[in-house]
């Protein structure tokens, strides 16, 4: 159905919300969706020559990040980057919702990261970009 790994770049500046989002995904999210290839940044810098290189399927940004949050990082990445790959966002506060909907986010998740709650968001944006590609 898809490639052999589905590549995802994970951008926080906290070290432990990485391992946090890593270890809720783990190796695979679905049965139906290849393993996962993640690779973590810790930059606005490392996140925009990623997206500019391409060949990514997912996005996942932390809004909590400093100094550049996820969910402008988010918006400067849908305005500039040709079919830009979905791009799910944690937020911390429920009111940010509506920034996530402003940065054009595909998917949102709550922190404290939840195991469960974030593979199926995960599953999700990646079987409707994985379809697309087919």
């Amino acid at each position: 159905m898809s490639p052999e790994t589905a590549k995802v770049l994970l951008y926080s500046d906290d070290r432990t919300t990485r391992e946090q989002v890593r270890l809720a995904l783990g190796r695979s999210v679905a049965p139906d969706l290849p393993p996962l290839e993640i690779y973590e940044v810790a930059t606005q810098a490392a996140v925009l020559a990623a997206a500019d290189a391409g060949g990514l399927d997912l996005l996942i940004l932390d809004a909590e990040a400093v100094p550049f949050g996820g969910l402008g990082l988010g918006k400067q990445l849908k305005d500039e980057i040709v079919d830009c790959p979905p791009i799910l966002v944690l937020i911390i506060r429920v009111a940010d919702a509506w920034l996530a909907t402003w940065s054009r986010a595909d998917a949102t998740v709550m922190y404290p990261v939840d195991p469960v709650r974030l593979p199926s968001a995960v599953a999700d944006l990646l079987r409707a970009r994985l379809s697309q590609a087919v």
